[in-house]
């Protein structure tokens, strides 16, 4: 059975160790892609540091396969 990730906040860890994840790349790519600034309110353990960490995998993951 897989865990609640609750205080879990970097994405690389909440995938090794089997938390529950719900995808939401695609939200992630037009927030990425749209070209504005972006203001990331939401109350306290909405996972605003969650987000910035699978960005930051992300464009980690796309930089070592170039």
């Amino acid at each position: 059975m897989k865990k609640l990730p609750i205080g879990v906040s970097d994405f690389k860890k909440l995938i090794e160790e089997n938390y529950i994840y719900v995808d939401k790349t695609r939200y992630i790519y037009d927030l990425v892609n749209n070209g504005v600034y972006i203001f990331l309110s939401r109350p306290r353990r909405f996972g605003k540091s969650l987000l910035l960490s699978t960005i930051e995998y992300l464009y980690a993951v796309s930089y070592t396969h170039l």
